[in-house]
């Protein structure tokens, strides 16, 4: 018979073993609702631990590590977030004055097409900390980046940076208080591209280095097929445009002005030896078309015998946006003195007329830079000087304004200037001299001016062709009143230069 039940005291403490219990007979029932294992040990069973059986239970607050750090920034494990690279900001237009303080992990695309740019580290430094900046219109070398230091080294040194490459591109990364920030890219984009150079077709065409040198003496075309890029030619050309000398009047009269005289020099691509009216930089910006060329005529002297009259304007010089203007003409003097006579329409110009001499006080010279341009064109002519002198005033040259008579000397023509645009120093634009009576000295001229005459059997000397010089005036004999021709003023010129290959 099977027992069913065991009292209380038939069974002593530990004497029920494992064995003696059916696997799966206890229900949870008839388990207390809570065990106390604390004194006692228990065995597991000797298996591995998978991961779905850890998934979603351990928090990272228990963990030992439960952020990452990117960057400077911590991240706390399962979060989201966005790793940038710099934060580049909007276009910074440099006025010359203006500083932009810069901020860490920014980049900065600076324009200073106008002016020079100033822009500041930030007062502070932590390692790591980035800036960038780019040469945005390509254009430091013209107008250079000043970077200011705040405080800090630059490259290890106390001093301000300067940067002054065309299309740079640098990043400056903040080391420690040793060495500052330090330039740990510094790259030029105009390197890696491919130079191109203009091409042109024109004119007489030579050579000289690395530049081409298209020669105008007469009307033509200056046809560009195409036009280079920043590291090579660049897209400017340097000129000079010399319009046509006024010529000589006649009698003891003034000398022609120089031609109008303009020049300018593409910098600092071009390198030659410049006249000192073509500004910094001035070259003139092309593109491929082509472009009628104007070469001025010399202004004809006036004829021997004739009542002392004026000499003739020359005539103008056109490339693209550049006029020059003829040079007056010498003045004459009818019997009708000073500024509103006769002869005054025709001594202004690119350089003014010399006065003539008697009867009279003398007639006003022409004016100069007419119409007025900057750098300016040219310069006045000299006053004639009247009785009992009757000798004629210089007329004005591009460098310098014509010379005054004084009494019985007559003046000399105003000076030209030299430039090696063409790779040989040549003189232009100079004016001619003023003319005398008979044992008088002359005016001379300069650069290509006339020389004046000095009696009624010598004419004033002719203006050099292409310099733009002025014309002599002509020369005087009382006995018999021989009225001698003033000289023609020479013809203008155009060259344009520019590089053509490296």
């Amino acid at each position: 018979m099977a027992i069913d039940k065991i009292g209380s005291k038939a069974l002593t403490d530990c004497s029920v073993a494992a064995t003696d219990i059916t696997p799966g007979t206890i229900t949870v029932d008839k388990l207390a609702s809570s065990l106390n294992l604390s004194s006692k040990t228990v065995t597991l069973p000797n298996t591995s631990v998978t991961s779905g059986m850890l998934a979603g239970s351990i928090a990272n607050a228990k963990l030992a590590n439960n952020t990452v750090t990117i960057n400077g920034t911590a991240i706390a494990l399962g979060a989201s977030a966005s790793i940038a690279g710099l934060a580049w900001q909007s276009v910074v237009v440099s006025d010359g004055s203006t500083v932009t303080t810069m901020v860490a992990g920014r980049g900065y695309f600076v324009n200073n097409t106008s002016a020079a740019g100033i822009v500041k580290l930030p007062a502070g430094g932590t390692a790591g900390d980035t800036i960038a900046i780019k040469d945005y219109a390509g254009n430091f070398a013209t107008n250079k980046l000043t970077i200011q230091r705040n405080g800090h080294k630059i490259q290890g040194v106390a001093n301000d940076s300067l940067i002054k490459t065309n299309r740079a591109s640098i990043v400056l990364v903040y080391i420690d208080a040793t060495k500052g920030w330090l330039f740990t890219n510094e790259s030029n984009v105009d390197d890696l591209q491919n130079k191109t150079y203009h091409s042109a077709t024109g004119g007489t065409i030579t050579n000289s280095g690395n530049y081409r040198i298209h020669t105008f003496t007469a009307d033509g075309n200056f046809v560009v097929a195409s036009v280079g890029n920043v590291g090579g030619s660049g897209t400017k050309v340097s000129y000079m445009v010399i319009a046509g000398g006024g010529g000589g009047a006649n009698t003891n009269a003034g000398g022609g002005g120089a031609g109008g005289f303009r020049e300018g020099k593409d910098s600092p691509i071009d390198s030659f030896t410049a006249s000192p009216l073509a500004a910094s930089d001035s070259g003139l910006t092309i593109s491929a078309q082509t472009y009628p060329i104007t070469v001025g005529g010399g202004g004809a002297g006036h004829g021997a015998g004739n009542c002392r009259g004026p000499g003739n304007r020359g005539s103008n010089s056109v490339f693209s946006t550049i006029t020059s203007t003829g040079g007056g003409g010498g003045q004459g003097n009818c019997g009708a003195a000073g500024p509103t006579g006769p002869d005054s329409a025709k001594a202004p110009g690119g350089s003014g007329g010399g006065g003539s001499g008697g009867p009279g006080p003398g007639t006003v010279a022409g004016t100069g830079n007419t119409p007025p341009v900057s750098p300016s064109q040219g310069n006045n002519g000299g006053v004639g000087y009247g009785n009992p002198g009757y000798s004629g005033g210089g007329g004005g040259g591009a460098g310098a304004v014509g010379q005054a008579a004084v009494s019985n000397d007559a003046g000399n023509g105003g000076q030209g200037v030299d430039s090696s645009i063409n790779a040989v120093s040549t003189g232009y634009a100079g004016g001619g001299g003023g003319g005398a009576r008979p044992g008088n000295p002359v005016g001379s001229g300069t650069k290509g001016g006339g020389t004046g005459g000095a009696d009624g059997s010598t004419a004033g000397t002719a203006g050099s062709a292409n310099t733009g010089g002025g014309g002599g005036g002509g020369g005087f004999t009382c006995s018999g009143q021989v009225e001698a021709a003033g000289g023609n003023g020479g013809k203008g010129l155009v060259i344009i230069r520019y590089k053509y290959q490296n």
